[in-house]
C-alpha cells in the first residue's frame, strides 16, 4: 500500500505537472522548424522580402567565422547583415540551396538555440559548408531569428 502510494505522489507531484510544458516545448520546436523552412524556401526562392520577414528588425547580429583564411591578413570572424544576405537572395540569377543536417533545438518557450551543419549550393555545387547556429526568441509576432553565427570552409574552386 505505502509502495502504491509513493508511486502516486511521484506521479501526480514530478511527472504530471512537467507533461503541460513538455507538449509547449514540442510545440515550441515545431514553429522553430517552420521558421527554418520559410528560411530555406525564402532562399529557394529569391525571395529576400519574406527572409527579411524572419528576423528581429531591431538588431539581429550575423558573424561568419572563416576556418582557414586564404592569407594571414585576411579577417577570420567577419560581421554581416540579414539585410545583405536578403539582397544576395534576392538579386541572384544563380539557383541558391541550403541544406541542413544534424538538426538540434534547445528551447525554453521563450528563447531558442538552433545548431546544424549545412551546405550551401549555388547551382547545385557547394560553395561553402560548415556548422552554424541560430539564436531565435519568440514575442507577440512568434519565433524570430535574433542572431546567425556561422563557421564557414569555402570550397576551391
Amino acid at each position: 500500500m505505502q509502495r502504491s502510494l509513493l508511486a502516486y505522489v511521484l506521479l501526480t507531484t514530478l511527472i504530471l505537472p512537467t507533461a503541460p510544458f513538455a507538449a509547449e516545448k514540442r510545440e515550441d520546436v515545431k514553429e522553430i522548424q517552420q521558421v527554418m523552412e520559410s528560411f530555406h524556401r525564402a532562399v529557394v526562392t529569391h525571395d529576400g522580402a519574406k527572409l527579411s520577414t524572419l528576423f528581429v528588425p531591431e538588431g539581429s547580429a550575423w558573424f561568419n567565422v572563416l576556418s582557414r583564411a586564404k592569407s594571414p591578413d585576411a579577417p577570420k570572424i567577419r560581421p554581416g547583415s540579414y539585410q545583405a544576405f536578403a539582397s544576395f537572395v534576392s538579386s541572384s540569377k544563380a539557383a541558391l540551396d541550403p541544406q541542413h543536417s544534424h538538426v538540434k533545438i534547445l528551447t525554453d518557450g521563450v528563447i531558442a538555440v538552433v545548431y546544424f551543419d549545412f551546405v550551401f549550393l549555388i547551382d547545385g555545387k557547394p560553395e561553402n559548408r560548415g556548422a552554424e547556429t541560430w539564436q531565435l526568441v519568440k514575442g507577440p509576432e512568434g519565433w524570430l531569428i535574433a542572431a546567425i553565427t556561422y563557421s564557414s570552409e569555402p570550397q576551391e574552386p
